[in-house]
């Protein structure tokens, strides 16, 4: 099942995406506004019998709104990503190629922005926003002290995450909540699609374009710290809860990588797309 969240009059409304329409979950005959409690409500939870909503004229709100806590977050994630970041001069982290352990971050529910929305980046006033595809995996339960042989139990679906960064601000700071949690910075979305209709991950592929122009390519098998890894370590130390959302990590092709660097500026349309989800397109403005 697709995931999706509109606003109709005032009110996010969350329902079931299919074929241009969203159909409205109802419980106890209102709205679900959140995707906590549309998780948490379980069978309770009913598909409205009306024509549904036109994405056409309701458009898609960050299908993760509103969050309880921030998204966490991976850095050096994949291998050829890993020796990029390390060698750009942008890492402040460690001096080695690839971590013994998932390094993590979180970014602030005030980034979240929709699918098709502008991100305005004159907040960055160095002028060096770059991108970074992501898949974004939801939690579907309470999870505390997951083991890696239980952690893909706890996910409820995936989604795409862009995480949008300021490269000299997460130089200048030393670390990187300021470069990473600019507001808008956090594009997420089409929809979340449930797990039960994903399957495996190995061979789904991520592909980030900027003005149509291919820059990351990856398959998620290519994570050096997989979603199983991932739950585990963050679940050791923090809580998580339903709704929850993690950006596991972006592969090589940022615009750090190459010389000289390629950032984003106003005007560029960047598309992150993964396999059984869909696109993620938003402009820069």
């Amino acid at each position: 099942m697709k995931i999706g969240a509109v606003e109709v009059r005032g009110v996010v409304t969350y329902g079931e995406v299919s074929e241009g329409k969203l159909r409205p979950f109802e419980l106890d005959g209102k709205a679900v506004s959140s995707l906590w409690c549309l998780i948490e409500a379980g069978g309770k939870v009913a598909v409205s019998a009306g024509p549904g909503l036109d994405l056409a004229h309701h458009p898609l709100l960050p299908p993760v709104a509103p969050l309880r806590k921030n998204v966490f977050c991976v850095g050096k994630n994949y291998v050829d990503h890993s020796r990029e970041f390390a060698k750009s001069g942008f890492d402040n982290t460690t001096k080695l190629d690839l971590p013994d352990f998932p390094i993590i971050f979180t970014k602030a529910p005030s980034t979240l922005s929709a699918p098709g929305q502008a991100i305005n980046i004159d907040t960055d006033e160095t002028g060096s926003v770059d991108y970074e595809g992501e898949l974004g995996v939801v939690i579907g339960r309470r999870c505390k002290r997951a083991s890696r042989a239980d952690a893909m139990s706890y996910v409820y679906g995936y989604t795409i995450v862009n995480d949008l960064t300021s490269r000299e601000l997460q130089r200048r700071h030393g670390q990187w909540f300021i470069g990473k949690n600019l507001d808008g910075f956090c594009p997420v979305g089409p929809w979340v699609v449930t797990a039960d209709e994903f399957g495996d991950l190995a061979e789904v592929r991520l592909t980030t374009r900027v003005n149509g122009e291919e820059r990351q390519s990856a398959r998620l098998k290519d994570m050096i710290f997989d979603v199983p890894d991932l739950i585990r370590t963050i679940s050791t130390y923090v809580t998580l809860e339903p709704g929850d959302l993690i950006a596991t990590g972006t592969p090589v092709g940022v615009g750090i990588g190459f010389t000289p660097p390629r950032y984003l500026k106003p005007g560029d349309t960047v598309s992150v797309s993964i396999d059984r989800i869909g696109e993620l397109v938003n402009e820069i403005a």
